[in-house]
């Protein structure tokens, strides 16, 4: 069957352009949307299957002289890659029909079928790659086809910029990880990723130390981690929205994918210290991301900036992992692992909604996406509300959605670091889940934002005053993840053994039993759940839905000794329901005592004014603006202006400051680089001094150099 699948799915994703290219251009959002969407549900039964069978499959091309075998390899970790690969492309896929149409008459549609099509093909490519030059000839096409993308309003001088700085750095994180795949390789002639693997096991520690810094931040600058993220928040903001759900969603994901394939796959890691290093910069990318994003007014970068934080958070869950792994605890080793690839999947499903919904917005108001002059959206579009808010409660990680599962599993993983020996990494897990813990909570801060400025309150321009509701493809587009984002949120026990199947042949064990205890089915217990433990939750109701409901249970726990027999343990299916009788039964009681009174409905007082006006309403700067004063110290803007006027003579003149900010990596890093290089490009110019004699006399230096370095070799 797979034989027959993945050919079908490159012929589907081929057909769209040509068929695109058959018809008029107006046609090309629908075209878009039905061979994109035939190509995803393709994708998904290909990879969904290969995921749940937990099988291989090895496909060899043809032989390359001198390398070898061109080979086609899906594993476990490429079925989990390219299924979060296809839920991604599906919804937005749909979307596109909609949204695409407001460039008719202005950009070639043609060309964004073409583009986008080939994309879905290249970053498959990249997943089933199973050698490296297949793999990197993919990457390639990848990276020229996201900058295509990212700068397909190619008029737009400032989207053509950040389209550039995106496909600079990606080229940079190439080479990079090409150098680490080289030294594994280590001049054998098979580049496929198994003969990879049995050559891995002979290199020494200094080479294993520069495969993992050569992969881990030249992966990173795809990955959008912290020094190397600075591509982020300029070409997320400059793309149209649906591509800039597919960056967050899909290609972020890729230099999860490199990192994970190199460190975890071909030549795992074997000691503490590259994961510490993942650890650290994982919670550091965490932190710095979100606190740009919280005071952040423009929808489109704070998205962008949230990325950075959702992949910081996977890194470090991936970090913590490789530390319990090369510590000898398999189990914790595995709950961290799956930690991280749920998040990754989480943050994938969520992140795609909030673009799409900021698309919509886009559509429907105008064009504006300044949180300050935005509002009252919730009465003009109540469905890409409602959506905007399932997606803002996720990423928040506010139960009962999935972002809360994967955040918590992650905490409650780096709080395991009490079975490890050394003092000094039990001192970094601690601080790093305190970083992570505030990140947590600034992520709630800018997400009520986020929804409060822009969908409640009263409209503060024209543009959100004039708004309307989006259309259907883009409204069941957005109402798809957001049911993902519940399901994936109440259902945890279904989605944990799938990722152990991911996790267990790089931790050499099952840690399904160690999260998902078989309350439905253990019934009288066993040696891993004796039944005087079984029994008494099941006395607690952890067997409620046992007869209607497969699999082994809807609990997650983990256990520990006689003394601590339960470590952490929580139901989100279990909650969710009394989630809703708690509020029902509220609802209730309110309307028993109101019974009789009627609503009454009067105009908001504002400070004795007959009528509330948008100039003197909360806006996103405002709101945020206390975590711009606490973290000032970090942002530190630069102050470009700082006019003042009169506005009567009893009252103080009105400040009107304009700032600029300076990001931390640009200030600490960029500027100290750019002036390093300054510098030395000074002092080599002084050499240039026109005289014919200079420069014969530094040809004859360089040869004596070269010359004496080649003797002591």
């Amino acid at each position: 069957m797979m034989v027959k699948l993945l050919p079908l799915f490159f012929i589907t994703c081929m057909a769209g352009p040509l068929i695109g290219a058959i018809l008029p251009d107006k046609k090309n959002p629908a075209v878009i949307a039905f061979t994109g969407a035939v190509s995803s549900l393709i994708l998904l039964w290909l990879s969904g299957s290969l995921l749940l069978s937990g099988r291989t499959f090895v496909e060899p091309l043809w032989y390359l002289a001198p390398f070898g075998k061109l080979v086609i390899e899906i594993d476990r970790i490429s079925a989990l890659f390219l299924f979060i690969c296809g839920l991604v492309f599906f919804p937005v896929s749909i979307f596109s029909a909609g949204y695409m149409k407001q460039y008719i008459g202005k950009y070639s549609l043609k060309s964004f079928n073409l583009f986008f099509h080939l994309l879905f093909a290249s970053v498959v490519l990249i997943l089933i790659a199973g050698d490296i030059f297949l793999f990197f000839i993919a990457w390639e096409a990848m990276s020229i086809l996201c900058y295509l993308l990212v700068n397909y309003e190619h008029e737009d001088d400032e989207k053509t910029r950040s389209g550039f700085l995106m496909l600079a750095m990606s080229e940079a994180g190439t080479i990079a990880a090409l150098l680490a795949f080289i030294t594994i390789a280590n001049g054998h002639g098979d580049i496929a990723f198994a003969a990879l693997r049995s050559d891995a096991s002979a290199l020494g520690h200094i080479a294993r130390w520069a495969v993992f810094l050569l992969s881990f931040f030249g992966f990173g600058v795809k990955a959008g981690l912290i020094p190397v993220s600075s591509w982020i928040p300029f070409a997320d903001p400059a793309s149209p929205r649906n591509i800039s759900a597919i960056l967050s969603g899909v290609i972020l994901n890729l230099g999860i994918y490199g990192i994970v394939r190199i460190n975890m796959d071909i030549l795992p890691i074997s000691f503490v210290g590259p994961g510490l290093i993942m650890l650290i910069m994982g919670t550091v990318s965490a932190l710095v991301g979100i606190l740009y994003a919280t005071p952040e007014r423009d929808m489109k970068k704070m998205l962008a900036h949230s990325s950075i934080e959702n992949m910081g958070i996977t890194i470090a869950g991936l970090g913590a992992g490789f530390i319990f792994a090369s510590s000898g605890q398999p189990a914790l080793a595995g709950i961290a692992f799956i930690a991280a690839f749920y998040h990754m999947a989480n943050h994938s499903i969520y992140k795609g909604l909030l673009f799409l919904g900021a698309g919509a917005i886009d559509c429907r108001a105008g064009g504006c996406h300044n949180m300050d002059r935005l509002g009252g959206l919730i009465k003009k579009m109540p469905w890409t509300s409602l959506f905007f808010l399932t997606g803002a409660l996720s990423i928040a990680g506010m139960p009962p959605f999935n972002g809360f599962v994967s955040e918590w599993l992650t905490l409650q993983s780096l709080l395991q670091c009490s079975v490890l020996s050394s003092k000094a990494i039990k001192i970094v897990f601690v601080l790093c889940g305190a970083g992570l813990a505030l990140t947590a909570a600034l992520a709630v801060t800018c997400f009520v934002k986020a929804f409060g400025m822009s969908f409640l309150g009263m409209a503060r321009s024209k543009q959100a005053e004039n708004a309307v509701e989006a259309d259907k493809t883009m409204t069941v587009s957005m109402g798809i993840l957001a049911a993902l984002c519940l399901l994936l949120g109440i259902l945890p026990t279904y989605v944990i053994p799938v990722m152990d199947h991911v996790t267990q042949p790089y931790v050499h064990q099952s840690v399904t039993d160690e999260l998902v205890p078989p309350f439905f089915t253990v019934g009288t217990g066993n040696n891993k759940f004796p039944k005087a433990f079984v029994s008494d939750f099941h006395a607690l109701g952890a067997q409620i839905g046992a007869n209607e409901l497969p699999g082994r249970g809807l609990v997650i726990m983990h256990r520990g000794a006689a003394r601590n027999p339960v470590i952490f343990a929580m139901s989100p299916s279990y909650s969710v329901v009394m989630l809703i009788l708690l509020l029902s039964g509220a609802f209730v009681v309110v309307r028993l005592f109101t019974k009789g009174r009627a609503l009454v409905r009067k105009p908001a007082w504002s400070g004795g004014i007959r009528k509330l006006i948008p100039d003197i309403t909360y806006t996103a700067t405002g709101f945020s603006n206390p975590v711009r004063v606490i973290f000032a110290t970090i942002f530190r803007p630069i102050t470009i202006s700082d006019p003042r006027e009169t506005v009567s003579e009893h009252f103080r003149s009105a400040i009107k400051r304009d700032r600029k900010e300076v990001h931390l990596v640009d200030r600490l890093l960029g500027k100290p680089l750019f002036r390093g290089g300054r510098y030395i490009a000074d002092l080599l110019a002084k050499m240039h001094s026109g005289s014919v004699n200079a420069y014969a006399a530094y040809v004859i230096m360089s040869l004596l150099i070269v010359l004496a370095i080649q003797i002591w070799w």
